[in-house]
């Protein structure tokens, strides 16, 4: 899909511009490839547990999306964070040491990650609703994704997730690194 490309930025709070456009898309690249090595450091320890098809199942979704962005990335001329090494080294070690830490502090990180995800799409959707028609096709890729997102930190609770050792601090540490991980991505 190729998201409707304005030749002049619009005021803040009326359309997006094409600045805003890319920065959606570069930091929801950026996301979704961090996503996918949380997973992959997970199951490198936890693969072979019970728990590796839930992991499995959530990174394959993750792997749909990235893809998804990877286009958009390429239809739209956008050019991708500079931060990729470091949030590919950085997503794989969290879900690793989180999996070291045993299957509920992985599930917390999934938790974690999740709810930033949400309110982060949702805030994006909520912006993108006021183009209109305009970006009707990105706001409802990113809604589809929020969905899947949702889910996986629901999955995180049913698995245990508010159980582990720590759950308030952990869960609070990874949201603030989230949270400024995108601030970064949006930017650089």
């Amino acid at each position: 899909m190729r998201v409707s490309i304005k030749t002049t930025p619009r005021l803040s709070g009326f359309n997006a511009s094409d600045k805003d456009l890319a920065r959606m898309i570069r930091v929801d690249h950026a996301g979704e490839h961090g996503a996918v090595q949380i997973y992959a450091g997970q199951l490198a320890v936890l693969g072979h547990t019970p728990v590796g098809d839930t992991i499995r199942h959530m990174q394959a979704q993750e792997q749909d999306h990235l893809d998804t962005f990877d286009r958009l990335i390429a239809e739209n001329g956008v050019r991708p964070t500079a931060l990729s090494p470091v949030w590919s080294m950085a997503g794989y070690a969290l879900g690793a040491v989180t999996a070291l830490m045993g299957e509920k502090a992985a599930m917390a990180c999934t938790a974690a990650v999740e709810e930033v995800i949400d309110e982060h799409y949702a805030a994006q959707a909520a912006s993108l609703e006021k183009d209109g028609a305009a970006n009707a096709d990105l706001r409802n890729t990113i809604e589809k994704f929020r969905a899947d997102e949702i889910q996986h930190r629901d999955t995180a609770i049913e698995h245990g997730a508010e159980q582990a050792p720590g759950y308030r601090v952990l869960s609070e540490t990874i949201k603030a690194g989230c949270r400024f991980a995108i601030k970064l991505s949006e930017r650089f």
